[in-house]
């Protein structure tokens, strides 16, 4: 929280214009905010697995345990992340933009929580978690758009728009960055497919969707690690 209210401080403090204050967090939230969220998450499960497995004794049903432990860490990850963000907002003025960010940031807060969860109930090795989970952080935050950007260019010869929407989808971060780059009105800095983005995703329908994908991202894993608690032999 101190983190990110220092560092939004600073950049409000460096330039006036919101725009550019903004676009500076939302390139610094889509490496912290997945990284923290991940690390935090299964640490926090590793600490507390003698105190699951006391609860596990009593006769309390394991999906109650579960969902009960999501929500806490979640909750608290997402306040903290409102909170460091919103203060310096709410002082400098960040308007319709900054809203978005904070919705955006919570949103993948949520998905790496979740696929924190499903990493570290599949392992019952805390350092292999970490590992894995870090593992899903730098797969989605760098070696995704690698391999995006070598597709794009590889076929470059075909059309691609539909191809290009499906692979964002596949990826929150890339997402929520496309989410941000059309709310501050830069698309036409994205080329060609910045126009099919535009007209997609700039639309209401378009945000809504991509909160909606968004939204799967963060229930799916989350749903597949509350089966694999259930059945897993503790």
């Amino acid at each position: 929280m101190l983190f990110l209210m220092f560092s939004s401080i600073g950049l409000y403090q460096l330039d006036s214009d919101t725009s550019k204050v903004v676009m500076s967090l939302m390139n610094i939230l889509l490496i912290v905010v997945p990284l923290i969220s991940v690390i935090f998450t299964t640490i926090h499960f590793y600490n507390s697995y003698e105190f699951i497995e006391l609860m596990l004794a009593q006769p309390i049903n394991r999906r109650t345990i579960f969902v009960a432990e999501y929500i806490a860490v979640s909750f608290s990850l997402v306040i903290t992340f409102v909170i460091g963000l919103s203060t310096p907002m709410i002082i400098y003025g960040a308007g319709g933009i900054g809203g978005t960010l904070l919705i955006s940031g919570s949103i993948l807060t949520l998905v790496f929580t979740s696929l924190a969860f499903l990493v570290a109930v599949l392992t019952r090795d805390k350092a292999k978690a970490i590992g894995l989970g870090l593992l899903v952080w730098f797969y989605f935050t760098l070696i995704y758009d690698a391999i995006v950007l070598w597709v794009v260019y590889t076929f470059s010869d075909y059309p691609l728009d539909t191809a290009t929407m499906i692979m964002i989808s596949l990826n929150p971060v890339d997402l929520a960055r496309i989410l941000m780059v059309l709310k501050l009105d830069i698309s036409a800095l994205m080329g060609y497919t910045g126009a099919f983005y535009r007209e997609f995703l700039g639309s209401n329908a378009g945000f809504f969707t991509s909160t909606a994908i968004l939204l799967f991202w963060a229930i799916i894993p989350a749903w597949l690690a509350l089966h694999v608690f259930r059945k897993k032999d503790l």
